[in-house]
């Protein structure tokens, strides 16, 4: 097969994800056109320079909708004649729209793709498609449905991850961006958003709280215990999935899961014909893809099966891993990860991760393959694997390698 590499990765700053974000007046489809912009420009691309744009996006309703991909490609300077793909892998959307045009530039489908996500979670409000797999009872019924934050506090309830466990790795994280940041060390992904006149609406990451301490998160309140134990009552039906759990334990809230932001991510790859054709030097290549299906009731523990799988059909070992990057969907799916395969906190989610900077949902997958191949460079390390846990139950994971 063709080998696939990364010739550019880009992201805009991740925005408040609610009316007063910075990001907030700024259409998904005008966001993303602005990164493909960014992407055009920086790498030298015309006319029908890319086989396809595949953009991931969740919550595909009302400016999300109407395949988001080709809208952007139409607002964008790419030419007319490449069209855009819109996926929906829930939370590994941007993750996955990578993994897939790596393997179609893999199987000699096209040499290069712009492949990546965005999600406006200030304006287009997730859950708002009403999906299924949430609201349909011949679907939530026989599945056990609960919601995320529950499905999290499973974890920690069914794995032993205290309260104080997760405050922790919050606590960390906010600290790994805040001097990530200070040494700017996102610098070469960042695509600052600009107004029409050329003003800068947003720079920075700007969710982050920098000095978050263990005592500040210890006032929050659990912010999934009324819905797990008032009527009709989420727990009942966790418990009803893992009887052998005495209760649920809430240990998560607002400080120690990911946050709601704006945000969108671009990542170009192609093959070596690609690279020559426009004189460029690729950074990585796309080592392995994989993907799984997990329970759907405990919902976030994809990261593991799904890394097992990558390393099984890769011939790879954990120890052959230089650095992690485990999508913070709330503490626990981290916590989890590092203790099912043991590794070195300090490996993983080394400039912390969406509790401090926030998750866009369509975005984050391919945000977290720029800032390991940003961070693989960093530290002259050569091998690196991004997973996400996804919803209802699902895992995927990219392995890359230094070039």
């Amino acid at each position: 097969m063709t080998d696939a590499f990364i010739y550019d990765t880009a992201r805009t700053p991740r925005g408040k994800g609610r009316p007063d974000g910075s990001l907030h007046e700024v259409t998904s489809v005008a966001l993303s056109a602005r990164l493909l912009n960014a992407v055009k420009a920086r790498n030298g691309l015309e006319g029908h320079a890319v086989e396809d744009v595949i953009w991931g996006n969740v919550t595909q309703v009302k400016e999300q909708g109407g395949c988001l991909a080709r809208s952007a490609v139409l607002a964008s300077d790419l030419d007319e004649s490449i069209p855009g793909l819109s996926i929906n892998r829930f939370c590994a959307s941007g993750m996955e729209a990578v993994n897939l045009a790596a393997n179609q530039v893999r199987a000699g489908a096209g040499s290069a793709y712009i492949a990546g996500g965005v999600e406006m979670m200030g304006r287009v409000a997730i859950g708002s498609d009403g999906a299924a797999i949430a609201v349909d009872p011949s679907l939530t019924f026989p599945t056990y449905f609960v919601p995320q934050g529950i499905s999290a506090d499973i974890i920690a309830t069914e794995y032993g991850f205290t309260r104080e466990d997760a405050d922790k790795l919050a606590v960390e994280s906010q600290r790994r961006a805040a001097q990530a940041w200070a040494e700017d060390r996102f610098a070469k992904s960042i695509v600052p958003v600009l107004d029409q006149n050329g003003l800068t609406i947003l720079a920075r990451d700007e969710y982050l709280r920098p000095g978050t301490t263990l005592e500040d998160l210890a006032r929050l309140k659990p912010a999934f215990k009324d819905m797990g134990e008032s009527m009709p009552g989420f727990d009942k039906v966790a418990l009803l999935k893992y009887p052998h759990l005495p209760a649920i334990d809430h240990i998560h809230h607002a400080g120690n899961s990911s946050g709601i932001v704006d945000g969108a991510a671009a990542v170009l790859i192609g093959d070596a014909e690609f690279g020559k054709a426009h004189g460029l030097t690729p950074r990585a290549r796309i080592r392995a893809t994989a993907k799984i299906g997990t329970d759907p009731t405990i919902m976030l523990t994809g990261p593991v099966p799904v890394t097992e799988k990558i390393l099984r059909d890769s011939g790879m070992s954990i120890s052959d891993i230089d650095l992690i990057e485990v999508n913070e969907a709330f503490a626990s799916v981290v916590l989890r990860f590092m203790q099912a395969f043991q590794v070195d906190p300090g490996i993983v989610n080394v400039n912390g991760g969406a509790i401090a900077m926030g998750h866009p949902l369509g975005a984050t997958g391919a945000i977290i393959i720029g800032t390991l191949l940003d961070e693989l460079e960093r530290q002259d390390k050569t091998v690196g694997l991004a997973t996400l846990c996804i919803a209802s139950g699902m895992g995927a994971a990219t392995i890359i390698e230094r070039v």
